[in-house]
């Protein structure tokens, strides 16, 4: 029931963050799943298992790379993300030691292998065409800022690959 529950919002969330075509691929390490929008996947009942979260290579991280913990910073805020020894990879294929960018702004990080929530919002923004640089807007005040790295298909590694900064958002 968990693999059940879990696969219906693994494909809401690759509908969301992609439009493709309807097909599903395999190749060696690789599974790839596209979607044709909501219409598409709303009568499809499937249940569909799992596959393993991919491993956290040794000496993978996330970090920012143009932001430090307690900076005061001006609102529209440049963000540029960092990794080592982890690859940055569009979502909708999950491929090892690889995965994308989330920016949760003033929430918590998300646990391990729980699918981060598929929406664009102004605490949560969402790098699933494997960017590593955005702008935001931010109100004035203090503000926490999580980037949370997650698997091809939206399954975050958790505290394994974190970074939490808060800044300082002057007028």
């Amino acid at each position: 029931m968990k693999y059940l529950f879990t696969a219906a919002i693994v494909a809401a969330s690759l509908i969301a963050c992609n439009s493709n075509d309807d097909k599903t691929t395999e190749t060696a390490g690789t599974t790839e799943t596209k979607e044709a929008g909501h219409d598409a996947h709303a009568s499809t009942t499937t249940a569909v298992e799992m596959p393993p979260m991919p491993e956290v290579p040794a000496g993978a991280k996330v970090f920012f790379v143009n932001l430090k913990d307690g900076q005061s910073v001006k609102s529209p805020l440049k963000i540029e993300m960092g990794v080592e020894n982890i690859k940055v990879d569009t979502a909708g294929t999950l491929r090892p030691a690889s995965g994308h960018h989330h920016l949760l702004v003033d929430v918590d990080s998300i646990a391990t292998e729980s699918v981060v929530p598929p929406t664009d919002s102004l605490h949560h923004y969402h790098f699933g065409k494997a960017q590593t640089s955005a702008e935001i807007k931010l109100t004035p005040g203090k503000h926490t800022l999580v980037l949370q790295f997650a698997d091809g298909i939206h399954r975050s590694y958790g505290s394994k690959l974190i970074s939490k900064i808060t800044v300082d958002v002057k007028q």
